[in-house]
């Protein structure tokens, strides 16, 4: 439950609020003489700003009776040739908001960018440890459930096929691969020989 809360929060934050202030800066420094592509950004802007606040607020506001009819007139409202709000709400509410705060917003997010980095190499790092944790352990069933077998049938082809060759205990074999694991592999060892 947590890490599908935790996964949503950062789709909002870099799925959406990232790239709709990262198209703020680029609309706001390039001036783009295409006045409907400027047009179209400054909408996708207020849209990934829309959906962001939606997520946080939903508990407020999603009980509120045709919410949904409520969202879809402003979306048209927004891109609708004849009112063409867009160019409204992002001149007189998101333009001099984030101007007068684009550098707190900008080291917010590369804050938030340096943390998720730092989550994922954390996350990638314990699912490998884990991976090969499970791994030896699989192999180590493995290794004792062919010794069960091979002590059955050996002991009535041990007299047609000679002696066997022996390959070192798969336990040494590990040692010697991972030596930062030794600790726990000998005291497992230590629990399995008593």
């Amino acid at each position: 439950m947590l890490g599908d809360f935790l996964t949503r929060c950062l789709i909002l934050l870099l799925g959406y609020a990232y790239p709709g202030f990262e198209c703020y800066k680029t609309v706001e420094k390039n001036r783009a003489d295409n006045e409907e592509l400027r047009f179209w950004c400054q909408y996708w802007i207020i849209v990934a700003l829309f959906t962001v606040l939606e997520r946080f607020a939903d508990v407020v506001v999603g009980w509120l009776p045709m919410y949904g009819e409520m969202k879809l007139m402003l979306f048209i409202y927004m891109w609708y040739p004849k009112t063409k709000g867009t160019g409204y709400i992002y001149d007189t509410v998101l333009r001099p908001y984030v101007s007068r705060h684009e550098s707190d917003i900008e080291k917010k997010f590369r804050e938030w960018r340096a943390r998720a980095w730092d989550l994922a190499i954390f996350y990638w790092q314990n699912c490998t440890e884990l991976g090969s944790s499970a791994t030896f352990q699989l192999l180590d069933y493995l290794a004792a459930q062919s010794k069960k077998f091979s002590s059955k049938s050996s002991s009535k082809k041990k007299d047609e096929m000679g002696p066997t060759p022996s390959a070192p205990p798969l336990t040494l074999l590990r040692e010697s691969f991972f030596e930062d694991n030794q600790n726990n592999f000998t005291g497992r060892r230590n629990k399995k020989g008593n």
